[in-house]
């Protein structure tokens, strides 16, 4: 195992970094000294690099709307963006895709983005009684990437809402998205149903969780879900891996 700190403004790795592991890249949200940071940061090092040198400070403001836009960028496709979050599980570009949610006549907050999208996900779960399994106590979005102690589902709730996406016109798009076990991104290593799951997953210290589809032999294509809460729970990969065998070999059941 390895470890990195942060000392300063520096960056210090330990440990050792098996060379069978091949070059890796993880996208880190540096917190630095607040939320001009990396911009000052960033125009600085650009300067630099370009002959230039900078004093003074970058100060956080609204642009002025007598200025004329100096630069633009256009993001890729929507279907680009969620499978490179997806198939790499980029928590940094979860979060701003996250943010994006929020309505465009308000301000791009945590807090506006939870409201739209617990919204949208009540409402395509609600079935004919009026009832969702996405209560406000079994569902809870916190900041777009997973990686928080606050947020949480159920495994009825996220069946629905998965049930909800198969139906949709995004459905071809969504899937692709997601990893392909003993394939491509975060499970190309798994060996449940290899090349016949497509699986997102989901750890944190003391956290293991999966959500995917399995073409199963029965012809049908079954929704998987598996958390696991324990002290060790990043040693339940070999229970999920014999969930997805077990589930691909599943004789058929009644339709949904």
């Amino acid at each position: 195992g390895w470890s990195f700190l942060v000392l300063d403004t520096r960056v210090r790795l330990r440990g050792h970094y098996p060379a069978a592991c091949g070059t890796q890249d993880w996208p880190v949200l540096w917190q630095g000294d607040g939320a001009g940071d990396y911009a000052s940061r960033l125009l600085a090092q650009t300067w630099r690099d370009v002959g230039g040198t900078l004093d003074g400070s970058v100060r956080s403001g609204p642009w002025p709307t007598d200025l004329l836009v100096w630069q633009r960028w256009t993001s890729p496709p929507l279907a680009e963006v969620v499978r490179d979050i997806n198939k790499f599980s980029n928590n940094v570009m979860a979060r701003e895709l996250f943010l994006a949610l929020a309505p465009s006549t308000a301000p791009a907050t945590l807090d506006a983005a939870r409201q739209a999208l617990t919204q949208t996900v009540q409402a395509a779960t609600r079935g004919p009684d009026g009832q969702t399994p996405c209560t406000d106590t079994a569902w809870r979005i916190d900041n777009g990437s997973g990686l928080s102690r606050e947020a949480r589902t159920s495994a009825s709730c996220l069946a629905q809402w998965m049930r909800h996406l198969w139906q949709s016109t995004v459905m071809p798009e969504w899937l692709s998205s997601l990893p392909i076990n003993g394939v491509d991104g975060t499970t190309r290593r798994w060996t449940g149903a290899a090349g016949r799951a497509h699986i997102k997953t989901g750890s944190l210290d003391g956290v293991a969780a999966m959500a995917g589809i399995v073409d199963a032999d029965s012809g049908q294509r079954l929704i998987v879900i598996a958390f696991v809460q324990a002290p060790q729970a990043e040693r339940a990969h070999p229970l999920f891996n014999a969930l997805l065998d077990w589930a691909l070999h599943e004789p058929p059941g009644p339709a949904p």
